[in-house]
């Protein structure tokens, strides 16, 4: 019995050594990442990049708007994927640090696609 005994402890040593490399390796690859999900990319204005503000993006809600998704029009900026307009006077509209368009929105629930933030670049006349 006092050899089955060892030998199933032999078995075990291996598997939480594996255990420990891949929790190892896991962990260094968080503490890595070269951006989070709430942070603005790096541009030509800002290489290297900036965060957003947790109020607006709550870690993953804010993401770089592509061309044609946010239109500038009398009646304020219009969200192309959803209609929604927002005023350029509301509170929710902030100043973009490196002159692009980001647009936070609520990515699920009842609110999905439901401006919290909208970053845009200074207008120009």
């Amino acid at each position: 019995m006092s050899a089955a005994k060892s030998r199933s402890a032999r078995a075990v040593r291996p598997a939480g050594r594996l255990l420990f490399s891949l929790f190892a390796a896991g962990a260094v690859m968080v503490m890595t990442a070269p951006a989070f999900a709430h942070d603005a990319k790096p541009t030509a204005a800002l290489p290297q990049g900036w965060s957003y503000p947790f109020a607006c993006c709550a870690n993953y809600d804010c993401r770089t708007a592509h061309t044609g998704e946010v239109l500038e029009k009398p009646e304020g900026y219009v969200i192309a994927g959803t209609g929604e307009v927002v005023p350029m006077t509301d509170k929710r509209v902030k100043d973009s640090p490196d002159g692009e368009f980001h647009w936070c929105a609520h990515q699920a629930g009842l609110d999905a696609g439901k401006t919290i933030c909208l970053f845009v670049p200074p207008r120009s006349y």
